[in-house]
């Protein structure tokens, strides 16, 4: 694997394409590059003419776990810049969903010089949609640091796939200071926590609204509770040179989705991503030439 160290922390990563303009993808979830889709949709753009990098955030896939920062987004975020400047791709077209789109909105938006554009779908938001996600990211490590300790946390199967694709990991959550870990889980529960002027978590309206680079923003299913339709809407709206635009599926993909991974009929909520290539090379050709 391709490996690079940022701020401190050994991140997997690959690149697709040999030149053209840069772009990175950004799944959700702690889903990592190898998701189905990711690669797909990577391997589209670049055909077009582009080079595009896919990578594993911190405490997803082949990456270190961090346990730093006021959101776990936040510090993802700031690896996402710190590697484009690393591998040379600043300023890339910032692309992401779900949890991705979190943390393509926060570099973009922090870190301007390494965004030439944005794209965004899945834009995690409502008061239902945060709560879940508070209590997914957090929930069990909290408690299970707080009732059995670090060894216990490092052995839950929510994290069974980082400590298996990169051994050292296990070493990093015994390193934590038990008592310092679970005061980072409260302040990033509490980061999900809806509250007026923040329609993004740990983004602010006033720094959605600094965002300058066109931005792509693809309208959220009506019938999705997790990522509403007026999150996307709003951060629509927010944002100056933003155009909201309809996804290429339909309005209960997200669900469906869910189905058709029940069923063994789908690898992950990404696979279908690379119906999304057409509409992205189009908007990049339009705003970029």
């Amino acid at each position: 694997m391709a490996t690079v160290t940022v701020n401190g922390l050994r991140l997997g990563y690959e690149l697709v394409g040999t030149s053209g303009r840069p772009w990175v993808i950004t799944p959700g979830g702690r889903y990592t590059k190898e998701e189905p889709g990711v690669r797909e949709l990577a391997e589209e753009i670049a055909a077009a003419g582009n080079r595009v990098l896919i990578w594993d955030r911190p405490n997803c896939g082949e990456s270190d776990v961090c346990f730093e920062g006021p959101t776990e987004s936040d510090m993802q975020a700031d690896a996402l810049a710190g590697l484009l400047q690393a591998l040379d791709l600043a300023p890339a077209v910032i692309m992401g969903g779900s949890g991705g789109a979190r943390v393509s909105l926060l570099a973009a938006a922090k870190h301007p010089e390494v965004a030439s554009g944005l794209a965004v779908l899945w834009i995690s938001g409502g008061a239902f949609g945060l709560m879940t996600l508070a209590v997914h990211y957090c929930g069990g490590s909290l408690s299970t640091a707080w009732t059995q300790g670090m060894e216990a946390v490092a052995a839950l199967p929510e994290w069974a796939e980082v400590v298996e694709r990169n051994p050292r990991n296990r070493q990093r959550f015994l390193d934590q200071d038990r008592k310092r870990f679970i005061e980072t889980m409260e302040r990033w529960m509490l980061a999900y926590y809806p509250r007026a002027g923040e329609v993004v978590p740990g983004l602010s309206d006033e720094e959605a609204r600094s965002i300058k680079v066109p931005t792509l923003v693809f309208r959220s299913g009506e019938s999705d509770a997790y990522h509403t339709r007026a999150t996307s809407e709003a951060v629509a709206a927010l944002i100056p040179n933003a155009r909201l635009v309809e996804p290429p599926w339909p309005d209960t993909e997200w669900y469906d989705g869910q189905v058709r991974r029940a069923h063994g009929e789908q690898h992950g909520p990404f696979e279908r991503w690379p119906l999304l290539a057409p509409q992205l090379l189009a908007w990049a050709n339009e705003v970029f030439g």
